[in-house]
């Protein structure tokens, strides 16, 4: 079972993600760092463990604009699926060997492209950005890649061909439960339930509701591979110990 922490990053800084709602996200407080800096939030969590891959969820780019431009009073916002390379270079100088799985809203085959070029990220395809379900076939046959399969609720987001067809689907899946980031609900196991069985020899992640280790252990008897968790790790719910009984 692997567990990999989340890094929602917001203006610059690690904001505290609650059940998708995006637009009232906070500067994340946490015992594990002295500041929300993305780098100084990464350095604590790998202070806590040597985790093997972060995720890194960049909202500028998620909820960026078609076009990069000023937007009232002179902001400056980036462009929907442009990452922030300059931050992505600074995690992999300081962590080498830490692989980071980023989200950056990408729509396009060239988008997506442009960030599996990044030394050492790995691109995350969230069914609610991508433009059409046969730019994730042709990313699978080319390139490694993760496809998030983003759900708010029991509502698909996303072309329905993703979740109907599981030819489209890569290797490596993330079931994103929106509405139980954060919240301390539990996972959606019964929808975990579902594509893990349809999955075959993918590996499937969860995302959204983690608890503590005995949602883990849960996770890990269904056959799920990992979990994308942040909450339990600031929280101290999911401990050091925990995590080295995991990887042990």
């Amino acid at each position: 079972m692997q567990v990999i922490p989340v890094l929602d990053v917001k203006n610059a800084r690690v904001v505290r993600g609650l059940m998708g709602d995006r637009a009232n996200y906070r500067p994340i407080e946490t015992p594990l760092a002295t500041s929300p800096e993305p780098l100084d939030v990464a350095r604590g969590l790998l202070d806590l463990h040597p985790f093997e891959a972060l995720y890194i969820a960049d909202l500028d780019a998620i909820d960026g604009l078609v076009v990069a431009g000023v937007v009232g009073e002179g902001e400056e916002r980036r462009r929907r699926g442009e990452p922030d390379a300059e931050l992505m270079a600074a995690l992999v100088a300081a962590h080498p060997g830490v692989t980071l799985w980023l989200d950056a809203g990408v729509a396009s085959y060239d988008e997506a492209m442009a960030i599996e070029a990044l030394p050492g990220v790995l691109c995350v395809v969230g069914s609610e950005s991508v433009e059409d379900a046969e730019i994730v076939r042709q990313l699978a046959e080319e390139t490694d890649l993760a496809l998030s399969l983003d759900f708010r609720g029991d509502v698909f987001l996303g072309p329905p061909e993703l979740l109907e067809d599981e030819s489209l689907w890569p290797d490596t899946l993330i079931v994103m439960t929106l509405a139980k980031v954060g919240s301390g609900a539990g996972p959606d196991v019964a929808r975990l339930a579902e594509i893990v069985a349809r999955a075959g020899a993918r590996r499937v992640f969860a995302a959204g509701g983690v608890r503590g280790p005995e949602d883990l252990a849960v996770l890990k008897e269904m056959g799920v591979a990992g979990a994308l968790v942040a909450t339990a790790l600031h929280d101290g719910r999911i401990t050091a110990e925990d995590l080295a009984g995991l990887a042990g």
